[in-house]
């Protein structure tokens, strides 16, 4: 079977750049220009390949199947030999292991930065990788000597509040006309930009064409952003579009905040201050973590809090984790109506805290995260998304204590 490959991506080929970025909206064949290039590439002995994504459960059933078809469509089966995670080519010995960067037994970053003789990373939907740290600390790994080094991302544009437009993009513009659009690629000189698009695709079939036609008639803003691979300023229907990033102001008194989770909800804290007088709100996150015993629980609040006495406010949905804090000497306490400043719902919290200035700390990231996907699910009628409300909960929680109650038992005063 022939395999027309969009020209664009012969830049993989020659590019003496260590950082390749692939930007696109829904469509673009952005990632069956990797996989097919990376099927080809492997022809070239020496290299040795972590092909991530960011959340995976296995990969035999994500980023295998999706490289298997490749080499099916090129009809070389025959070169590949697939085991569990790991397919070699076996006419140049060039290897591809397949992983995931959070799994069911937690962060792998560790593991991954360790795996010796590294010459290529590809990191698939890296718009969901928010920690820059992890992304160095595996791109740090990657030396080895068998062949030419490369670092791929592969992403569809989020906001522009993500570590990957501050670092590439940015101070780094220029703009090219898409389709009637104005769309931002990066003209820095560490990276290849790739930036594609559907009408960069020719294998679409004539529906789908159609259906992105009228939806640039009929939204035009979400056209731009989710087929076209426009960055968007914050997430579409934002419910605290008013943060930005700053640091903690330690001048003013402070609670800790608690969002029980588990799986897949993760379990949220977060350190609250307030400013009353000139509207500000400080926000930093402190814990973030999924699938943790109870006696993990109480040694990361432990460990996170600033001092022993500190008062964690906490959501009501776990009776039992809330005994076993206090039980091991914490003082929580759990959010109620009565310390809210207007009846405790959510929609009033919202109002409140709409008149301040979110101020969330730079090494915060799934906060960051969550605040710019928070969003309303219909804001006529007052209903938040029941998603990526963690932090923004954590931040309630602390807001009603110190604006509603004062100086409570625990809450620190000025240093």
């Amino acid at each position: 079977m022939a395999v027309r490959l969009n020209p664009i991506f012969k830049q993989l080929f020659t590019t003496d750049k260590r950082y390749i970025v692939l930007t696109g909206g829904r469509g673009s064949s952005k990632s069956f220009g990797l996989n097919t290039s990376a099927v080809l590439m492997s022809y070239e002995a020496g290299h040795k390949v972590l092909h991530t994504r960011v959340s995976m459960s296995t990969a035999e059933d994500s980023i295998i199947p999706e490289f298997q078809e490749k080499i099916h469509l090129l009809e070389v089966d025959h070169d590949f030999q697939v085991f569990k995670g790991d397919i070699t080519n076996k006419v140049s010995g060039s290897k591809f292991l397949f992983r995931g960067i959070k799994t069911a037994s937690g962060d792998q970053t560790a593991k991954l930065k360790s795996i010796p003789g590294l010459t290529d990373w590809f990191l698939d939907e890296a718009e969901e990788l928010l920690d820059e740290k992890k992304f160095d600390d595996i791109d740090f790994s990657v030396r080895g000597g068998g062949a030419k080094n490369r670092i791929v991302l592969i992403l569809n544009p989020t906001t522009k509040e993500h570590w990957i437009w501050k670092r590439w993009f940015k101070n780094h513009l220029r703009y090219v006309d898409i389709d009637g659009f104005k769309i931002p690629v990066s003209d820095h000189p560490d990276i290849l930009h790739i930036h594609t698009t559907y009408l960069d695709n020719p294998h679409l079939p004539a529906q789908f064409v159609d259906q992105m036609r009228k939806l640039k008639l009929t939204d035009p803003d979400k056209y731009k952003h989710v087929v076209l691979g426009g960055w968007l300023e914050k997430a579409e229907g934002a419910i605290f579009p008013n943060w930005e990033e700053g640091v903690f102001n330690t001048y003013f008194p402070y609670v800790h905040a608690l969002d029980f989770g588990f799986s897949p909800d993760p379990l949220a804290m977060g350190k609250i201050a307030v400013n009353r007088r000139d509207k500000l709100i400080w926000y930093k996150q402190k814990l973030h973590a999924t699938e943790l015993s109870t006696q993990q629980v109480i040694k990361e609040v432990k460990n996170a809090i600033d001092n022993k006495n500190d008062l964690i406010m906490c959501d009501t949905s776990e009776n039992r984790l809330f005994a076993e804090l206090k039980k091991a000497g914490l003082n929580v306490q759990m959010v109620s109506k009565k310390n809210t400043t207007r009846g405790g719902s959510i929609m009033n919290d919202i109002r409140d805290m709409s008149d301040y200035k979110i101020i969330i700390d730079p090494y915060s990231y799934d906060a960051k995260s969550n605040f710019n996907s928070y969003a309303w699910n219909d804001k006529k009628s007052s209903t938040p998304k029941d998603s990526d409300n963690h932090h923004p909960d954590c931040l309630r929680y602390g807001f009603r204590k110190l604006v509603g109650y004062g100086h409570a038992k625990g809450v620190r005063q000025m240093n």
